[in-house]
Formats: structure tokens, sequence, C-alpha cells
């Protein structure tokens, strides 16, 4: 499986339009394209910042939607997006489970890995952290991304509500200590957004 994620900030204002047209139309148009696995749309309303994914089967198809569709996501994020990053991604885990209601959350952590060390982040991630990390309560949902060429990863985590995601930040801390120290990992972030969407994706 392969991710494209955008990460866009803005005024806070105009943010909840342009995440519902990215909801609506933006996933009709990517839906219709070949190989879309799934989508997630997140916001941080209080700042200004919009993250949106979208996963696919294989990197020709990723790459094709995104040149299919550069003009009229150009004219969706216009209002909003006064900055504006996209980054390609393998995703190395992708778990999810049932679908998310009213008041789900995300986090994100970025992590900074040299392209040598990617293999043992993968490996320290699923085998020593996702068992402990998926008994977590409240946690939906859970990938592990990574580039290889620029040696960086990033974990996302969706959660059933905001008290869920709040009382998992302790044991979540603890586990990205426990990544850092036998993967030799730095954390770059980490931060919280507000769930707009988000379509379920098959295993990876």
């Amino acid at each position: 499986m392969y991710v494209r994620s955008i990460y866009a900030t803005g005024d806070p204002a105009e943010l909840d339009g342009v995440a519902e047209e990215l909801r609506t139309e933006g996933r009709e148009l990517l839906s219709a394209q070949p190989g879309f696995r799934g989508m997630g749309v997140f916001v941080d309303r209080e700042i200004g910042k919009l993250l949106v994914g979208s996963w696919w089967e294989d990197e020709a198809s990723r790459q094709a939607s995104y040149e299919n569709l550069s003009e009229r996501r150009a004219e969706m994020m216009a209002p909003f997006a006064q900055t504006m990053t996209v980054d390609n991604w393998e995703a190395a885990v992708a778990r999810r489970a049932d679908t998310l209601g009213p008041g789900a959350v995300f986090r994100l952590v970025r992590i900074d890995v040299e392209p040598s060390g990617i293999d043992l982040l993968v490996d320290t991630f699923r085998d020593t952290s996702l068992p402990g990390v998926q008994k977590i309560p409240g946690l939906a949902g859970l990938s592990l991304l990574i580039d290889r060429g620029r040696g960086r990863a990033a974990i996302g985590a969706l959660y059933t509500d905001r008290d869920a995601l709040t009382a998992s930040r302790g044991a979540v801390a603890a586990v990205r200590g426990e990544i850092t120290a036998k993967a030799r990992v730095s954390t770059s972030s980490v931060e919280e957004f507000e769930v707009v969407l988000a379509t379920a994706v098959p295993h990876a």
C-alpha cells in the first residue's frame, strides 16, 4: 500500500468549508481513480491545520491520481491553504477497526530515522510496540508510514473520541520512548487532529 499526504496551514476561518468540500467532492473524485483504497481528512480548527491522506494499491496509481486531479485539488485548497506540503509514503503497517463515529480524533507522530535503519524501525514497531498499543482503550486504527529515500516515518493513530486520546497519552509516550531506544530514531513532532473523514483501508 502507498500513501500520499497533503499538509496545509491557513486561516482557521476558512478551514471548515475546504474540509467539507474535500470530504464530499474530494472523496468522490479520488474514489473514481484506479487503485484508490481509502482517504482521511483531519483538521486542527484552533490553529488552522489540515491533513489529507489518500491510500493507493501501487505507486503508479498514486502518481496518476495526483496528476489527474492537480488542477481541481488546487482549486479546492485555495480558499484555505497558505502553505502546503505533499509527501509520498509506503505503508509498512496499517490496522483499522470498525467505522468511526462522530467525535473521533487522530494523533500523528513524525519520526526521523537513518535510511539504513528503516527496516529496524518497522520490525520494532510491528513486533514490539504494536501488540501493546493495540490494547489501548479506544484505539480504532494505527498505521506506520515510511519514506526510505528521505529517512522519515509517520505513525498515525485513530481514537474513538477525545477522552480516549487524552487517556492514551502516557502509554503512547512510553511506546515512543521504547521505539526511540530500540530503533535508534528521533521524534520530530506530535500533533492531534479532529477527524472529518476516515475510510477503511485493508491491512498491510
